[in-house]
Formats: structure tokens, sequence, C-alpha cells
């Protein structure tokens, strides 16, 4: 590899999926990269404590996708062949937005919609194949072992024990998710912990897994997606997953209007949506289990790009950006981070502050779009909720945006790709776009769901 920018060892925070995606990349520059998680990970797919969201809905968008099959080549059929399931929206969705029957185009764009276990299962049993990575769990990472100037390792301690061990570092990487202490622990070697930016708006949901034939409601369709109405924070959501006609059903409400976890006030809630479609399926759909709920939702960005130093220390995934994870959105930034890492390295000898500024510019799309939408919200509160005249202008127009969308192919084709990370939000203001956004009225909205795709 000649001059390349090499590490004897690196430590990685964190045995999920963000963690395993930068531990292959950095796996080809490193003598060994060692994988620790205070979890006991399960050879299968199964729930698991350190990710209590595991539960719940979680999809890779069409972006994800993309930067999951480059980095391990194969991977979408892998999963595919543990049946992890792949939707395309529109043609497999029914939809409504801003009160709008989306229309069902036969193009779109493709999703995965597995539950979280068995997709980081399949990226697990890849990543953990290559000779230099490791894997060490119910091991706890305590602290940093450094300066200032510089990470130099990470205190351990095996779950459960007081033994407190040092794991010397070249590299330290933090993919810990949420609960990420690293702000804590710079602090406690004497460095500057990022400024943290945040939105919480009491968004709150639960899920429910259920069985059912293919469309218990009737119609051509694999989903339903009830997106909130302006100003409400309902919403329901069916996405099929790997396991043959099962189905995981998430209801969401803002604070105050929380679904509940009991049986019957789950289905209840749903009897509240905008629209009957959600409550109509579960009324015919087998319930497989109980209702799990979710609470920790808020928008957090930890601002580790605006640092001078320490040296030595990555921080990825949640540990960094962490969104509303109503908007599925996770995943495919801990891909697209993980991607900007590779394309740096193979690109020439970059500084981890070099690195983790790609970090955070990969997911600022991302969070434009989801604190967009939750700083307009009632129950918004944070140091980030704050809105400019440009903010209220970019509101509007992209609240028009969303009405063209659901009947306009041109523009809902723009505004879906964005979505889906796979274009820039300028793609919004192409010519075509911006002339039907501005001049013309919406098409009248469908009188009722869209049950087939046109193509």
């Amino acid at each position: 590899m000649g001059g390349a920018l090499r590490w004897g060892r690196v430590v990685v925070i964190g045995n999920s999926i963000a963690g395993l995606l930068v531990a292959h990349v950095l796996a080809d520059r490193a003598d060994r990269v060692t994988i620790i998680d205070r979890d006991h990970i399960p050879d299968e797919p199964r729930h698991r404590a350190g990710i209590p969201h595991d539960r719940h809905i979680h999809v890779v968008l069409a972006a994800g996708r993309q930067c999951l099959e480059a980095l391990l080549p194969g991977i979408l059929d892998e999963l595919a062949s543990l049946g992890v399931p792949t939707i395309v929206m529109p043609r497999d969705m029914i939809q409504l937005n801003r009160s709008r029957w989306v229309h069902r185009w036969w193009e779109g764009q493709p999703l995965l919609t597995g539950t979280r276990p068995l997709v980081e299962h399949g990226i697990r049993r890849r990543v953990l194949a290559h000779p230099r990575i490791e894997a060490a769990d119910s091991l706890e990472a305590i602290g940093l072992v450094g300066d200032r100037a510089r990470v130099r390792g990470v205190r351990v301690r095996p779950r459960g024990a007081d033994d407190e061990q040092t794991m010397a570092a070249d590299l330290v990487v933090d993919a810990s998710g949420r609960g990420s202490r690293t702000s804590q622990w710079l602090t406690e070697i004497g460095a500057q912990p990022p400024a943290e930016e945040r939105i919480e708006t009491g968004v709150a949901y639960a899920t429910r897994r259920y069985r059912a034939d293919a469309n218990p409601t009737g119609g051509n369709y694999r989903a339903i997606y009830l997106v909130p109405p302006p100003g409400s924070g309902r919403s329901g959501v069916v996405m099929p997953i790997e396991a043959d006609g099962h189905y995981l059903v998430t209801l969401t409400g803002l604070s105050g209007d929380e679904p509940p976890t009991d049986p019957d006030g789950f289905e209840a809630f749903a009897a509240g949506l905008e629209h009957s479609l959600v409550h109509d399926w579960l009324s015919r759909a087998e319930a497989v289990g109980p209702p799990f709920g979710y609470r920790s939702t808020a928008n957090v960005r930890r601002r580790y790009d605006r640092l001078r130093g320490p040296d030595g220390l990555l921080v990825v995934g949640d540990a960094v950006t962490s969104f509303n994870p109503v908007y599925g959105q996770g995943i495919s930034v801990a891909a697209l981070g993980a991607q900007a890492v590779a394309r740096a390295l193979a690109q020439g000898q970059p500084s981890t502050a070099r690195l983790q500024r790609l970090v955070v510019s990969v997911g600022e799309q991302a969070w434009r779009i989801c604190t967009g939408v939750d700083k307009a919200l009632p129950t918004a509160t944070g140091n980030a909720v704050r809105t400019t005249p440009l903010d209220r202008v970019a509101g509007w127009y992209l609240d028009r945006v969303q009405r063209h969308a659901t009947s306009d192919s041109v523009v809902g084709g723009a505004f879906r790709d964005v979505i889906h990370l796979v274009a820039p939000s300028r793609s919004l203001f192409a010519p075509r776009v911006v002339r039907t956004v501005l001049f013309r009225r919406p098409a009248p909205g469908a009188p009722r769901p869209p049950r087939g795709p046109r193509r």
C-alpha cells in the first residue's frame, strides 16, 4: 500500500451497524480492528438491550442500500436470501401525505424493510469474516485514555465487574449510539467537549407485530404510510418484514397524545388516525405479541466537526448525529458516513479531523429534512428550534412541493429522491419543478386510497 495511512490498532466502541461498517472500512488500513460492546452479541438475529428501539420498524433508504452494496459487494443479495424484503416507493405503498393520497407510479426508490436484528446480523456476518477484525462483547467502555492533544486508547471493564483495563489504540471510534458518553470522557481527560444542537418534540411511538394475508383490506399494495397532517403528530405505518406474512405496525403521536402500549389502547389509537385504512388493516390481521413503546426521539447533533482535537478520535453514527427515528434515516446516514471515510482514505492520508468533518457533513441533508419538520411542531423545544425569514420561505415552498408531489410525477420523483438521500436538496429547485410548484395548482387529490400502481 506504499505510503498510505495506516494504524496499528483501532478500537471501535459499538457492535452495531455504524460500528461494523466503519470497522470494515478501516480494516484495510489497520493491523487489527477490535469492536467492543457492553452487550452479549447473539449468534442469531435477536433483540438486545443495547438497542432498545430494535423492536420497531427500521428501513434502509435508497442511498443506504447503494452504500451498503458499495461497501460490502453482494450484501443486498445476502440480505434478500435471509428474507429481508425490498419495497419500492411509491409503487408498493399506499401513502397519505398532506391529507392527499400519493399516486402510485411504477417507478420509484427501493428501500429495505427487514427487522433491525436481521439486517444487523447479515452485515455483522460479512464484516466479522475479515481476518483483521475481531469482536469482544460483554465489555464496557468507561472512558478514554489520553489528553487534550491525542486519544491513545479506551478504558474498559467486563460487564458487571470492577477490574478496569486499558486497550491502547492508534484510533478510537465511538459508534455507541444515542447514549454516547464521549463528551463526558473528553472533559475527563482535559479536552474540549463538543457543542450540542437539540430539537425535542415529544414524539413517541409504539410498534406491534402482526400476521396477515398479503393485503387483508384488498388491493395491490405491500405497505401503508399515513403521514401526520400539518400540526399533528399522529401517523400510522405498516411494513412487511422477513417472516412470511408478518408485518410491523408503528403508530406515533405527540406528547400528551402518545400511542398506548396495551393491546386495546393500541388499536383504539389507530382508529383516531386521519384515515381508517390502518385500523381496518389491523382489524383483519392477527396480533403476534404485545405492543412496545419508545420515547427517545430527540434530534441531537454533537459538533465534533468543530473541535480542534484531540487527534486519534472519530465519532460516527448516532453518537455524532441522532435523528428522530420516525424518519428512518439512521442506518442510511451511518452507511453514508462509512462510505465517506472509505473515499477519503482512498484519496490520501486525511487527518481524523478531516474524517470527522466528512462524517458530519454527509448527514447534513437528513438533519435538515427531519429538523425542518420537527421544529415546526407545536411541541418542539431545544436550542436548535429557531426559524428565520428564509426558513419560513423554504417551509412555504416545501409545503407546495409536497402538495404537487402527490400527483405530479416530476415533482414527486424529485421529492422522493431527496427524501431517499440519492439527490441533493437543490434538485427541488430544478426549472421544471420550480415552474410547477410556483405557477400551477396541485391537481385534485384522489378521493380514495390508490389500490394499484400506474405504469
